[in-house]
């Protein structure tokens, strides 16, 4: 890893331009759990994507990364175990939902084409870097606002709101830790 305490890498899978919502999580899982959810990530487009990644593997992104629905798909990929995603560039309502449920998704100028399936990408949110390990290239990763990046890194809105104390902690024992 690059370093630091909030330094992530993994296994790349690559993805294309437009990556809507719907093929994050399928229309017809949409009312099952989060846990159920998270067993149905790409199981249209990429079926194999769940039985080979491991976790804390990283998703490369196109232009337009998270398209359509407000679904709550980036929990869904923070849930079936994705360390982090990179993107040309986020829809902006994926990236709030992103934000909100804890899950690492930051824009990176030049990533697609800086990355092949399979690559292992590691990325240093201390320096704002991501960075190629086969090839050592190194790209800038647009920084986020404080208050988001202390969101996302504690793991949404409404665990960062219990750690404050401005809401009551949730009963684990009903789930609430997946509900986020």
């Amino acid at each position: 890893m690059t370093g630091g305490s909030n330094a992530l890498g993994g296994k790349v899978w690559k993805f294309g331009d437009n990556i809507n919502t719907d093929l994050m999580l399928p229309g017809p899982w949409l009312y099952r759990s989060a846990e159920e959810q998270a067993k149905a990530v790409f199981i249209n487009n990429r079926p194999e994507f769940l039985r080979e990644m491991q976790q804390g593997d990283v998703i490369i992104g196109g232009f337009n990364y998270g398209m359509g629905s407000s679904r709550p798909a980036a929990r869904s990929l923070r849930n079936c175990g994705v360390g982090f995603l990179l993107a040309e560039a986020l829809n902006g309502l994926f990236f709030r939902n992103a934000v909100n449920f804890g899950f690492r998704a930051f824009e990176c100028p030049g990533v697609s084409t800086a990355f092949e399936e399979g690559d292992r990408a590691e990325l240093s949110i201390d320096d704002w870097t991501a960075t190629n390990t086969r090839t050592g290239q190194a790209l800038a990763v647009t920084p986020i606002p404080p208050m988001l990046l202390e969101m996302m890194l504690g793991g949404g809105v409404l665990p960062m709101l219990e750690a404050k104390g401005l809401i009551a902690k949730r009963n684990v024992g009903q789930g609430a830790a997946s509900t986020v």
